[in-house]
């Protein structure tokens, strides 16, 4: 796998994008951002499943005024998300915003675009262009007559043009499509076109399922190229299930932390007890632990030693019960009813 090392890097507050071989996980708010009281709840509660910046919605004044109390009761960094309106990108850097998530191409007069650019040089604030296959400009949309990894670069190009000529650099840019082979190509294409940090994502990839699937394939892909500096995972509902993929993806290329591993057999006419409920609640556990542990729960005799030994905490199931391993070494025969327990306990004090 390459490293990201090569692109430009931008800081958003205190969190570093690009120029390193680590990707960022960002997310995105699901209420009305002046809706503080429960915005601040899913933003505590995204912190604390892995996420490390945010985006808000601001479609009007209300929304941008909210971004003070929500700054003050946060700690992740805040990106507001602005089309059409340069007034509402002002008041979002005036009440304290740490990114802007803008196409300057489509906020008005090169006045209007200036006035914006010039508070984000005073404020330090970076701009993230996002390109969306099914927004391109008319005219882009007509000559290539589909969406296209070609298409996409070219809007961009005019977007960071605007930018550009106000001698403004600190710019991150995306190019997501629900379809996964273009986000894909115009990714690869993008990193050979451009040198700042890319924003990583499949848009509208559906339910937990289906995105778990389409981001892993195209993130995966993209991550294993060398290309990405931050990334969302887009599923429909609460965003705090995105950290699950998100984390799981950048676990696979060691790009992440205290994240644990579950290894678990897929069951088979061997397996002599009930492992699914097992397996499906040390899941939903793990997701609460901050350790590199890997786990296996394993459902037979045949594979399950062998498996079990190379984790750090394992069951290998027999008649009803199971064989509780640590570091492979057999500690304990475990009754079925009181596996997930254990192994719970096994877990915490890893």
């Amino acid at each position: 796998m390459k490293k990201r090392e090569t692109t430009r890097q931008i800081k958003v507050r205190d969190i570093a994008i690009g120029g390193q071989n680590r990707i960022v996980i960002q997310s995105m708010c699901s209420y009305k951002t002046s809706n503080t009281k429960k915005i601040i709840q899913q933003i505590l509660d995204l912190e604390k499943a892995g996420c490390e910046t945010v985006r808000l919605s601001v479609m009007d004044n209300d929304d941008a005024v909210a971004i003070k109390t929500i700054k003050e009761n946060t700690n992740i960094p805040l990106v507001a998300d602005i089309h059409f309106n340069y007034k509402l990108a002002i008041a979002a850097i005036e009440n304290g915003i740490d990114k802007i998530r803008l196409n300057p191409g489509n906020i008005g007069s090169k006045e209007n675009v200036e006035k914006v650019v010039t508070l984000c040089k005073e404020k330090k604030i970076p701009i993230r262009i996002g390109i969306n296959s099914g927004s391109l400009e008319k005219d882009i949309h007509e000559k290539y007559g589909k969406p296209t990894a070609e298409g996409m670069i070219e809007s961009a190009q005019r977007h960071v043009k605007i930018l550009e000529d106000m001698d403004f650099y600190d710019i991150c840019l995306s190019f997501k499509s629900s379809d996964v082979q273009l986000c894909i190509d115009v990714y690869t294409k993008a990193s050979e076109v451009f040198d700042y940090p890319l924003h990583l994502g499949v848009t509208e990839a559906g339910s937990f399922n289906t995105s778990s699937i389409k981001s892993s394939v195209a993130l995966g892909t993209l991550i294993e190229r060398g290309i990405g500096d931050t990334m969302r995972v887009s599923v429909n509902g609460d965003p705090v299930s995105e950290m699950i993929i998100a984390k799981q993806i950048l676990k696979c290329f060691n790009l992440i932390k205290n994240v644990p591993n579950l290894i678990a057999c897929p069951t088979c006419g061997r397996t002599q007890f009930d492992i699914k409920p097992i397996v499906d609640e040390i899941e939903v556990f793990l997701q609460t632990v901050n350790k590199d542990v890997t786990v296996a729960i394993m459902g037979c005799a045949v594979n399950g030693p062998g498996e079990a030994k190379h984790a750090d905490i394992a069951i290998a199931g027999g008649r009803n019960e199971g064989l509780l391993i640590r570091k492979g070494e057999i500690i304990e025969r475990i009754p079925q009813d009181q596996m997930i327990e254990r192994l719970k306990k096994e877990i915490m004090d890893f």
